[in-house]
């Protein structure tokens, strides 16, 4: 089940942004009566699933659900169609359209790419507003259990205060701007320093196969006393959290980890929190440093609040107020995604080993269904679209802007056997970006 409800989430996400983006080329194609002969969801490479003629252009789906294309007349795209280039233009063809119209055509999809995201992020504003965890209630610290973060310089417990000069507002755009950043400035024990983070720290971290990195702090409670363990008698229930082991205090499980090494094999106290009354409780630490229990980690915003951890915040925004929040969050998801692509081009980070394909894309949506999850992944994958398609590589529409400015600026339009040879070597650049990326989830999978 949990497998339908991904690949649903999935499938549904990527036709969607296939066919807005097509449809940003087809709309103003159509508009400067350029003929579109054919307009399909997915590549139909042999064989249709689906299709049908409705007065000059063929509409279907595809078998190989790697993209979606319209095909335009006069075109050379990714269908090599060179037969129809040696005839003679034809008014309805793209070649024959004013330098201008040509640009528009191809700026169409990524253009419907961002104004889909800024939508999006417009109505989730509207609708759900913004919960969030402001950095300054993060009063001890985060939880940092990565032993590259570490050696870095970064520990539990640390405030992250300022990122490359940048102050830190919110828990959520810690983990992104440290694993970019060069300076962290952090407080600790009420004293704040800087730490120069490594021009390879990325890489380190994706070696590393760690799961954890930045984290919040949570209480350790209980979720099973098993029938076989050895505190089964001493009264510690489900749902009990453990706020301390003799006089040590254990607000957190990282201390409460502390104090099981610090006390392993010995019978100790244990301050226990149980509906909002504290309780005291003995409890045996086996030599291994263990309590032979099940705990919790991963608690809600809303249990983490309601114990008092954190507290958390919520905007509403009126319809007009909105606007400019959509607006807003679509630049500085442009703005983050191009930070990445930069590091994935600087080889001596290591982030292109972090590049990942279909399967990458797959494992970001939740195995429940949510809305407001599914909305926020397809906003950010339009985001990702449209920066992807504005690479000034043939066969893909940057390509096909950079050709085209060259002609508005030179006044001399490139050969149409340019254009073939062009677009052949973006073709295989594009296989081989596409063979690397997906080959890296191969290679996770595998090797972890």
């Amino acid at each position: 089940m949990e497998f339908v409800i991904k690949i649903s989430q999935f499938l549904l996400s990527l036709s969607l942004l296939i066919i807005l983006h097509e449809l940003g080329h087809f709309i103003p194609a159509k508009a400067f009566k350029t003929r579109v002969e054919k307009f399909y969801l997915f590549f139909d490479v042999k064989f249709s699933l689906f299709k049908k003629k409705i007065g000059e252009t063929v509409y279907g789906i595809g078998w190989l659900p790697l993209g979606g294309y319209v095909k335009i007349a006069g075109m050379i795209d990714e269908s090599m169609d060179t037969e129809q280039m040696e005839k003679e233009p034809q008014p309805w063809e793209f070649r024959s359209k004013p330098a201008w119209q040509r640009l528009v055509i191809m700026l169409g999809g990524v253009t419907v790419n961002f104004l889909l995201a800024i939508l999006i992020y417009i109505g989730m504003s509207y609708f759900y507003g913004d919960r969030f965890l402001p950095n300054e209630n993060i009063k001890d610290g985060l939880l940092i259990e990565s032993t590259v973060a570490n050696k870095a310089g970064l520990l539990t417990g640390d405030r992250i205060i300022a990122v490359d000069g940048d102050k830190i507002e919110n828990f959520s755009e810690i983990s992104e701007k440290v694993l970019f950043g060069k300076e962290i400035v952090i407080e600790r024990n009420g004293q704040q320093s800087t730490i120069h983070m490594p021009e390879d720290f990325l890489s380190q971290l994706i070696d590393s196969k760690e799961k954890g990195f930045i984290n919040l702090r949570e209480p350790f409670v209980v979720v099973q006393v098993p029938d076989t363990s050895y505190n089964k008698s001493s009264g510690i229930k489900k749902g009990d959290i453990i706020l301390g082991l003799n006089d040590y205090e254990t607000r957190y499980i990282d201390q409460v980890k502390s104090g099981l090494e610090k006390f392993k094999g010995q019978e100790v106290v244990a301050k226990v929190l149980r509906d909002n009354a504290e309780v005291t409780l003995p409890l045996k630490i086996d030599e291994d440093g263990k309590l032979g229990l099940a705990y919790a980690s991963g608690s809600t915003p809303e249990t983490l609040e309601a114990l008092g951890y954190y507290q958390f915040e919520t905007k509403k925004y009126g319809f007009f107020e909105s606007f400019p929040i959509g607006i807003k969050k679509t630049g500085d998801k442009i703005s983050s995604y191009i930070t990445q692509f930069k590091a994935i081009f600087t080889p001596s980070t290591g982030a292109y080993k972090g590049v990942g394909g279909f399967k990458a894309i797959y494992d970001i949506f939740p195995s429940f269904w949510s809305w407001q999850v599914f909305w926020s992944i397809t906003a950010f994958l339009s985001i990702m679209l449209g920066v992807l398609n504005l690479l000034p590589i043939p066969a893909l529409d940057g390509g096909h802007v950079m050709f085209l400015l060259y002609e508005m600026v030179s006044g001399r339009k490139p050969g149409d056997k340019f254009m073939e040879y062009a677009q052949m070597v973006g073709f295989f650049i594009l296989i081989a970006l596409v063979l690397f990326a997906n080959g890296n989830d191969i290679y996770k999978a595998i090797f972890g």
